[in-house]
């Protein structure tokens, strides 16, 4: 009697492919390991995932580009989550700065770490441990200092001053780096149809605003359009980055633009059905007993030739 074969369990796999520099998971300056943490989006209000450096001195975003029906193969396991994660350095005021503005509301100085509590996302408190938390805190809140104590409270136009530095940052490295922006774009491969200085500024900066409202909330991106003097656009353009026409993923990971879908048949050009002066000439003439082109150099043809 044959005997059964044992079936292998199906165990889930919680592994990832992740693309990060070496100083991300750089251990030698503190004990604690990186870790990936839940933290509430400034853009979605929802849960993103984020990941904190060795002893939380930095924050990194987590972008991740995915395709149906892939995987990995790692060593000789089967990875079945067939995403490629993107680690990134991230300014953390961003995520403070929704904390700051809901405090701010009852208009009273407060001590920061009871300003950025959040019960749905405890991991937040970790945020004022960053390099770049309570350093650069004064850009966005007003500081005031009791003993040894700093209290801080909210302030839009500090936040917007700051906020718009970003935007001509942005667009300074857009320009280094000939990134073609404005009407000039087709599609989102970044194809130049014109040279730079067809470009106007407001195409920068609108360009550049929707790259930063990437971090920001509905209201707050309204308000930095106010400061930088642009009138709002009453429907999408080119101006506007391609992640601000992506569809919001409710996933905890959320995806950045997914490149690989510029593979898919609706970027692939059809050939045109017009036929020139010449193809109508050709296709006229009797073409009866005519040898192709091709046919000259197949085996027999060069057979015949010696």
């Amino acid at each position: 009697m044959a005997t059964k074969k044992k079936q292998t369990p199906n165990l889930q796999n919680d592994s990832w492919v992740v693309i990060a520099a070496d100083s991300v998971i750089d251990t030698q300056k503190n004990d604690s390991d990186p870790a990936f943490v839940r933290l509430r989006n400034p853009f979605t209000d929802a849960a993103s995932l984020y990941m904190l450096s060795s002893g939380d001195v930095q924050l990194y975003e987590v972008k991740a580009f995915e395709e149906d029906f892939h995987s990995w193969f790692v060593g000789q396991t089967v990875q079945r989550d067939g995403r490629l994660l993107f680690v990134t350095p991230m300014d953390p005021l961003y995520l403070i700065l929704p904390y700051l503005i809901k405090s701010g509301k009852e208009g009273k100085f407060q001590p920061v770490d009871q300003v950025v509590k959040d019960e749905e996302f405890p991991a937040c408190s970790r945020l004022l441990s960053c390099t770049r938390s309570l350093a650069f805190l004064h850009h966005i809140a007003e500081e005031k200092e009791v003993g040894k104590l700093k209290f801080h409270r909210y302030n839009q136009e500090k936040t917007m001053n700051w906020l718009k530095k970003k935007v001509e940052r942005t667009v300074a490295t857009l320009k280094a780096r000939s990134i073609s922006v404005g009407e000039g774009v087709k599609s989102i491969t970044y194809i130049r149809v014109k040279s730079e200085s067809d470009y106007h500024e407001e195409d920068y900066l609108r360009y550049a605003h929707g790259l930063i409202s990437q971090y920001l909330s509905e209201d707050l991106s309204k308000a930095l359009l106010n400061h930088l003097q642009l009138p709002e656009l009453t429907s999408p353009k080119e101006t506007e980055p391609p992640s601000k026409k992506r569809k919001l993923s409710d996933k905890p990971v959320e995806a950045g633009e997914d490149y690989t879908k510029f593979n898919s048949a609706d970027f692939v050009r059809k050939p045109s059905k017009k036929m020139t002066a010449a193809q109508k000439s050709l296709a006229k003439v009797d073409k009866t007993g005519m040898k192709t082109m091709s046919s000259f150099f197949s085996p027999k043809a060069k057979a015949e030739k010696k």
